[in-house]
């Protein structure tokens, strides 16, 4: 594995490595070529990148071409011009006939959207694609989780969708840190006061807010979620049982991803009180750092959320 920085990297990284073992693997470009830092996969292996354009319809119908034939293709650019632009491509071309297609998309979250804004932050995608059978939907949280999400995902058979950043996420893993496919990593184990989960781009903030807790006298468990809606949830229930109080924290909005799946594993399994940390709203410009800590993600926040849930 060569040395990358960030997640975009980490994507195209993880694509050449495969694909020199593998003559499968295929990547599919909507005019995503350089956002994907995937320059160097075509110069590399030219007869595995296809071009189609500004027309992220067709680069999902012509994965799935792809992936009847045998194939095993990736198609990666903005998160948001995927799972909106292309969503029913995605959904009646890919997941209904179960078709072994990887998507990845990149500047999801409110982190990602510095320099483009709105209309390039993209916090909607997980809800959509968790309404779309047959989607494994994968969630690293840093540059070297995401190497491993994507090799990961070329394992999976069927639909896989691996939600990317920008490349401003602070890492938190070693690069050797396989991808867990058990939907959870325990990180931190205080005590269990709470238990409180992070999902993507956020993990460094919510360990963090792990410490200042710590100073205060409270003790929890931090987990990282890195698979939503899986098919055995198992380990995560097991993380569940252990606290009375949950805390979510995603950069997402707050229906539809990494909270929702909580909440709804919380209510059939084990009830309990679950605090949801996450978008409400749509975000605005800045720089990552400073606007994530105006939409309560700073690690001072989620600790004040944590302690006041537990008075």
């Amino acid at each position: 594995m060569a040395d990358f920085k960030g997640t975009r990297e980490a994507f195209a990284q993880a694509i050449i490595d495969m694909a020199a073992e593998d003559n499968r693997i295929m990547f599919v470009s909507p005019d995503s070529l350089k956002a994907m830092r995937a320059t160097k996969f075509a110069e590399l292996y030219p007869e595995e990148y296809v071009e189609v354009g500004i027309s992220e319809q067709n680069a999902v119908n012509t994965a799935a071409g792809l992936a009847a034939t045998g194939l095993i293709p990736f198609v990666g650019t903005y998160a948001g011009f995927l799972t909106m632009r292309a969503c029913e491509q995605m959904r009646t071309f890919v997941a209904y006939p179960n078709l072994n297609v990887k998507f990845v998309g990149i500047n999801s979250g409110l982190l990602g959207g510095e320099r483009e804004g709105v209309t390039h932050q993209f916090y909607e995608d997980l809800g959509i694609l968790s309404n779309i059978p047959n989607y494994t939907i994968l969630t690293p949280a840093d540059g070297p989780q995401t190497y491993h999400a994507v090799k990961a995902a070329a394992e999976i058979e069927g639909p896989v969708y691996v939600r990317a950043g920008s490349g401003r996420e602070t890492e938190v893993y070693d690069k050797d840190t396989t991808f867990s496919m058990d939907g959870i990593r325990i990180l931190k184990e205080y005590g269990n006061d709470t238990l409180l989960l992070s999902s993507g781009f956020v993990l460094d903030r919510v360990l963090t807010a792990a410490e200042i807790l710590k100073e205060q006298g409270i003790n929890v468990i931090v987990g990282d979620i890195n698979i939503l809606y899986g098919k055995d949830p198992s380990k995560i229930l097991e993380a569940i049982k252990k606290t009375d109080k949950i805390v979510t924290v995603e950069d997402h909005n707050v229906n539809g991803g990494m909270g929702a799946y909580i909440s709804k594993l919380v209510v059939e399994n084990a009830p309990k009180s679950v605090k949801r940390i996450g978008l409400t709203t749509f975000g605005e410009s800045g720089p990552a750092k400073e606007v994530a800590d105006v939409y309560g993600f700073s690690p001072e926040n989620i600790a004040k959320v944590v302690a006041e849930g537990l008075k």
